[in-house]
Parts: C-alpha cells; structure tokens; sequence
C-alpha cells in the first residue's frame, strides 16, 4: 500500500511539474533587454542590407505579378513603417512625416533605395537606444491598440521581417541566389 501511495505521490509530481514547464514553456522566453532588442534591430539591418546588395540595378523595379509592389516598394513600405513605428513609439519626429516613400521619384536607383532603407533601420536603433528599459514597459496607443512600447518595437520587427521575407521571391524569380538565412 505505502510503495502505491509513493508512486502516485511521485506521478502526481511528475505530472504537476510537466505541467508547469509546458506552461512556461507557452508563455514564452519574456521581453528581450534593450540592449538585445538593439542588437537584433542591427542583425535585421546588416541582413536586409545583404538583400538590397543581391538584388540588381535593374532587377529592384521588378514585380512579380502587375498588381504586386515592386522590389523597391517592398523595401521601401518597409523603410516607411520602420520611420512611422519609431517615431510614434518613442515621440521622436518622423524624418518623412507626410511622405509616401514608396511614391516618391527620389528612390529609383539601387544606391539611393539602399540608403534610405538602411537609415530607417539607424532611426529604429537610434530611438530604440534613446528609449530607457523603464519606458520599454509603458504603454502606448498604437493603430488604436494599447500596448507597451516594448510590444510595439516587436510588431514593428515582425512586420520588417515580413516584407523582407517576401523579397527572397523577387530575388528567386530574377535568377539570383538570395542571403542565406541569418538568425544570429
């Protein structure tokens, strides 16, 4: 009787602790610190940098299908909301406030498309860097949503590695071996 009751007694520890762990485990690893929300907004630079320096001159007015957005709108939309999530998230001004990217005439060229691509990504940092881990955990209004400035920085990550990700299609389709993947 007493070797049933310690092996029920030690099942129901089992199960308690598998449990626990596969909840932890669903909740997740927790909000990265700044100073490695930093450096994945870096990583995401240099890799999306490795996307405009694949891609052709000529092959960044590519679109797959008419209806779709050019290369160069991708990377631009993307550049776009990378200034429009920074700013509001940490109060600074937009540098392109008003200004639609993906129509303006100033980004034709690979050069000038890299460049304002890489300066939103410097903008995200710079404000990321100017945001202390105190007013990471604040909450904002964001597209009519509460959230933490922290979550907001995060949305803004997923929605750049996105439209980044739909690239490697342009970059496929125009016969270039796109970058390979680069998770650290």
């Amino acid at each position: 009787m007493k070797k049933t009751l310690s092996l029920l007694n030690l099942i129901c520890l089992l199960l308690c602790l598998f449990i626990s762990s596969t909840a932890a485990v669903a909740a997740g690893p927790g909000p990265l610190s700044k100073s490695q929300m930093t450096a994945e907004w870096q990583r995401a630079k240099e890799y999306t940098k490795e996307y405009l320096d694949a891609m052709s001159e000529e092959g960044i007015s590519f679109k797959p299908t008419p209806e779709m957005r050019s290369f160069a709108e991708q990377m631009l939309h993307l550049a776009n909301a990378n200034f429009m999530f920074a700013a509001t998230v940490s109060g600074k001004a937009n540098p392109y406030q008003g200004k639609n990217l993906e129509k303006l005439p100033d980004y034709k060229t690979k050069a000038a498309l890299s460049k304002v691509v890489l300066e939103s990504y410097d903008f995200v940092i710079s404000t990321l860097n100017g945001t202390s881990e105190a007013q990471l955990s604040e909450n904002i209004k964001l597209f009519n949503h509460d959230l933490s400035r922290d979550l907001a920085y995060q949305k803004a990550f997923e929605h750049q590695t996105h439209h980044r990700g739909q690239t490697t299609v342009y970059i496929r389709l125009k016969g270039i071996k796109p970058p390979n993947e680069k998770l650290f």
